[in-house]
């Protein structure tokens, strides 16, 4: 079960909500998910659910989208990219896992490709460690403790325009589904 949040319940980690936005770059996400995550209280607002993974919207800086996010014991995303957006997270809490490819994909117009030997990255991020990332990065991540909930904030921009979603068996990669911000919000 996910909880998402009405709107109405999004909160703002942005300390001047005044000043006109520029877009944000790779390292302005990141700076913004680590203040973010060092807000401890926010941080503990978080509902956590034992069975699967909860979220609360986040207004991120420049009119970026952003997202806490909380991870039971087992959990993760599956593999994906987030299309043409850049994008930055943080480990807040526990430990996530990060598996990436260190290759640019096609974006469009395949269903199926072999990857290279060479092509897979793997991090360990504990808590107050993140990585920023740029267009078509394909990666999943994974909380894989077994007893402890993990919990990272996340922030894209432009605000995500769809999540392709792939499946692996060893070196073959496959796109799977292709969602869209009404299908997540």
């Amino acid at each position: 079960m996910s909880v998402a949040p009405s709107s109405s319940a999004s909160r703002s980690a942005s300390p001047s909500a005044s000043a006109p936005a520029a877009t944000p770059t790779q390292a302005d996400l990141l700076d913004f998910v680590r203040r973010t995550a060092a807000d401890s209280a926010l941080i503990a607002s978080l509902p956590l659910d034992p069975e699967g993974r909860t979220w609360v919207r986040l207004e991120g800086p420049g009119g970026s989208e952003a997202w806490l996010i909380g991870w039971p014991p087992g959990t993760g995303t599956g593999w994906h990219d987030h299309a043409d957006s850049v994008g930055a997270f943080l480990t807040a809490r526990g430990e996530l896992k990060e598996n990436s490819l260190a290759a640019r994909l096609p974006t469009d117009g395949w269903k199926t490709l072999e990857l290279s030997e060479d092509v897979d990255r793997e991090r360990r991020l504990s808590a107050g460690n993140g990585r920023s990332f740029g267009q078509h990065h394909v990666h999943e991540v994974l909380n894989e403790s077994r007893a402890e909930h993990a919990i990272s904030v996340h922030a894209y921009y432009p605000p995500l325009p769809r999540i392709r979603r792939y499946s692996r068996s060893g070196q073959i990669l496959r796109l799977e589904q292709v969602e869209r911000p009404e299908d997540w919000q």
